[in-house]
């Protein structure tokens, strides 16, 4: 279990997605530049199997922002973008509107 206090640290803020490269080293990953606002992020998800590059330029999406940064298969990931899973495969977590960048997720 974690403790409300521990999952409050987490940052989740609304971000857009600017820009989609695949992995140079991994077939079901993207390496993803996302806006802020005031900066951007380098994010690597694997989302490949669910999404074409050109669906995701353009899409706001939820990122945890605070994230210690990852190396993932060689590259590094700034942040996580979340999404769902299921049987179908996997789904972006979306603003239901425009938000401004930067917003907090509550």
């Amino acid at each position: 279990m974690v403790s409300f206090e521990d999952f409050k640290k987490l940052e989740f803020k609304v971000a857009e997605i600017k820009e989609v490269n695949d992995h140079p080293n991994a077939d079901r990953l993207y390496v993803i530049t996302v806006d802020l606002g005031d900066r951007t992020k380098q994010v690597v998800a694997g989302i490949k199997n669910s999404y074409k590059k050109e669906e995701l330029v353009g899409k706001q999406v939820v990122v945890v922002d605070n994230l210690e940064p990852a190396q993932l298969r060689g590259v590094e990931s700034q942040g996580m973008i979340l999404a769902a899973s299921d049987d179908e495969g996997i789904c972006i977590i979306i603003p239901q509107r425009k938000v401004k960048l930067d917003s907090i997720v509550k």
